[in-house]
């Protein structure tokens, strides 16, 4: 019997000690946190919980300290593992209202927006939770309208990128179209220029008789003109040579 007794007071003395110890540090830490210096706040709180980590003012403020540091996805779990391990109203009211909290620095307005709503559940009459929630679901639905917006814009660009590759692409065909008939017109031409001049290489080498020059032409009639005058005067002596004229005599 004396032993059990002995063995309880050991227990009560150290329970005793660790509570001393606790909150001392949670003491310090709030002091630290008061002065702003928020990361040895935090390494206090950290001792101040221990390996058990069931306080709640340590674990509480422990999350507090990782908060304002900006510890956000830290200070996220710290806040649910207190709401998932308390059963005193007040406790979680408090714990989601901070989660709630962590959340929105974090833009995850839908969980925020189901942490406060939890919370208010435990402390209807919290007017700061409530006002906190009224912001939440404001942010989200500005976020939902810019992105029905963006939504619409990208619709409407895709739109008309749709429209303008059409339009390209019509363009494209008008203009392969074009050069298509082009070529053929240019093809045509030469075609027709390769004609016309083997017509007129074959008409060069054919001979052509009466292709005489205007000078050749008058050389020529005036040599047949000399050739048919030379002509009159030799028929015009040969008659005179070959007449005989009958010489009347008056005697």
């Amino acid at each position: 019997m004396k032993q059990l007794i002995i063995v309880v007071l050991l227990v009560l003395q150290a329970s005793f000690l660790f509570a001393q110890q606790e909150k001392k540090y949670i003491k310090k830490g709030n002091e630290l946190y008061q002065e702003k210096n928020y990361k040895e706040a935090e390494e206090n709180y950290r001792k101040s919980v221990g390996k058990t980590a069931k306080t709640v003012e340590g674990n509480f403020n422990l999350g507090d300290a990782l908060y304002k540091q900006k510890k956000f996805d830290e200070a996220q779990q710290q806040f649910s593992k207190i709401a998932s391990s308390s059963t005193n109203k007040q406790v979680l009211a408090n714990a989601y209202h901070n989660l709630g909290n962590s959340l929105l620095e974090k833009k995850k307005l839908e969980e925020s927006i189901a942490a406060y709503k939890k919370s208010l559940l435990n402390n209807p009459t919290d007017d700061q939770t409530r006002y906190n929630l009224s912001y939440a679901q404001k942010m989200l639905k500005k976020q939902q309208d810019d992105k029905k917006k963006q939504d619409k814009k990208n619709d409407k660009n895709k739109d008309k990128k749709n429209k303008d590759d059409k339009n390209k692409d019509n363009k494209n065909d008008k203009d392969k179209d074009k050069k298509d008939q082009d070529k053929k017109d240019q093809d045509k031409k030469d075609q027709d220029k390769k004609d016309q001049d083997k017509k007129d290489q074959d008409k060069q080498n054919q001979p052509q008789p009466n292709n005489v020059s205007k000078d050749d032409a008058e050389r020529m009639l005036e040599a047949l003109n000399n050739d048919e005058k030379q002509t009159q005067d030799k028929l015009k002596n040969k008659k005179l040579k070959g007449a005989r004229v009958k010489i009347s005599k008056d005697w």
